[in-house]
């Protein structure tokens, strides 16, 4: 291998860059969507419930979500851990490409 080759830098095209981020970002959505959506409902329940009863009580919205949080984090875990290093593994694969 001549030396040249070996002290070359590596480079990445903006292309692939872009693609990448686009990648990112769209398993960050899948794995953040259970959590954000789940949260989302709970606190418009929460908030409709308080606005008809008149009770104000901060306990009331969080205790909820906590423990909505907590059962979506339970039965999708396991998927959004298969997911993220799934994701990771296909990039790992890819950075030879990539580099070249």
């Amino acid at each position: 291998m001549p030396l040249s080759a070996v002290l070359s830098p590596l480079t990445i095209t903006d292309t692939e860059v872009m693609h990448l981020a686009l990648q990112v970002m769209l398993v960050c959505l899948k794995l953040c969507a259970p959590i954000l959506l789940t949260t989302l409902a709970i606190g418009f329940t929460i908030s409709l419930f308080q606005s008809m009863t008149q009770i104000q009580e901060f306990t009331l919205a969080f205790v909820p979500k906590v423990v909505g949080v907590g059962l979506v984090l339970l039965f999708s875990g396991n998927w959004m851990l298969h997911t993220l290093i799934t994701f990771t593994q296909h990039l790992f694969e890819q950075l030879p490409a990539l580099l070249n």
